[in-house]
């Protein structure tokens, strides 16, 4: 695991060919940075000890957080050997599942979108019910389930500097990007050798804006399968998705206003490029038909997408059917 960071020189943990599947341990932050360890922490809430994960419990003790570093802890890299600068990575969500029935949400004084509302620390520990798939938020409010990763990225632009975990950007990062759950893709533009592809901040469920600074913070396995397509990523200026229902475009930006702008840009380019309409058209699609949301907004960097509903299309984009090919 890495803890509150990237960068391109951090020795892979694994290596794998293009289309290969990985099967990944995550372990979330949250009960992990709250200044005492996981144990005590979860037990106050009613966690029983044997519940609490052992690594978990190994990272509290044994891990030093860098200097700069977030708080998210991160499993990798991995290192996929066909990948090269300029290619794109495409990630496939195949399976997403809780190593444990419970998670947490804080917040604190000082942060999300509302950072003056609370006076100080406010950790709930959320128990899930997973036989009915649910959050057991209070006795009358359950949440269903939808868990993705926060944080899917890889090796930043930048050779061997350390950069921070908590704002997202062109290698993907810490989108909070609920959509990317089971049976969706991520593509990712690849800027060193090997991509080398991390993920955590794992979540079981968060709403869009995830505005109070948290979801709900969850280790889960993951199950990712890698492909590789050779020079498709040289003009990519954002990670882009899509799942069964929805193209996604994304922009960011320190401004919500700018990672707008990115965002409506990404569209319009998408529909003249793969459906072959005029400028003028996509603006107007983009208008009529695509609805643009907000990601997340607590992470400096903000993240607006687009969604692109496929229905729409009476054939799908040429250029999703070349790019989806098994081998890359």
């Amino acid at each position: 695991m890495v803890w509150g960071y990237f960068a391109a020189d951090i020795p892979p943990v694994l290596r794998i060919k293009s289309g290969q599947t990985v099967k990944i341990d995550t372990v979330s932050h949250g009960g992990v940075n709250t200044g005492v360890d996981p144990v005590t922490f979860f037990g106050r809430a009613g966690i029983a000890p044997d519940q609490v994960l052992k690594d978990a419990v190994d990272i509290y003790q044994k891990v030093a957080r860098p200097k700069g570093a977030s708080a998210h802890i991160l499993t990798g890299p991995i290192y996929i050997e066909e990948a090269a600068p300029g290619d794109m990575l495409e990630i496939r969500i195949l399976a997403l599942e809780p190593r444990v029935p419970y998670g947490v949400n804080s917040s604190n004084r000082g942060t999300g979108v509302l950072p003056d509302l609370l006076t100080g620390p406010t950790p709930k520990v959320i128990k899930f019910d997973m036989t009915r798939n649910v959050a057991l938020f209070s006795n009358d409010i359950e949440v269903p389930l939808q868990p993705f990763m926060g944080i899917m990225a890889v090796a930043p632009t930048r050779e061997s500097w350390m950069i921070s975990s908590r704002p997202p950007w062109r290698w993907g990062g810490n989108m909070d990007f609920n959509k990317l759950t089971v049976g969706a893709t991520l593509f990712l533009p690849v800027f060193h050798d090997g991509a080398q592809f991390f993920t955590g901040d794992s979540h079981a469920a968060q709403g869009d804006g995830e505005v109070n600074g948290t979801a709900i913070e969850a280790s889960l396995i993951g199950t990712f399968q890698f492909v590789v397509h050779k020079g498709a990523g040289k003009s990519m200026r954002w990670p882009r998705a899509e799942d069964a229902t929805h193209y996604y475009a994304m922009g960011m930006d320190l401004d919500l206003d700018v990672a707008m702008r990115h965002a409506t840009r990404e569209t319009v380019e998408f529909l003249v490029e793969n459906f072959g309409l005029s400028v003028a058209d996509a603006y107007s699609l983009a208008s009529i038909a695509v609805d643009f949301r907000v990601a997340e907004a607590v992470d400096a960097v903000q993240m607006v997408y687009g969604m692109i509903p496929k229905k729409i299309f009476k054939q799908k984009s040429e250029y999703w059917v070349k790019q989806l090919s098994p081998t890359g």
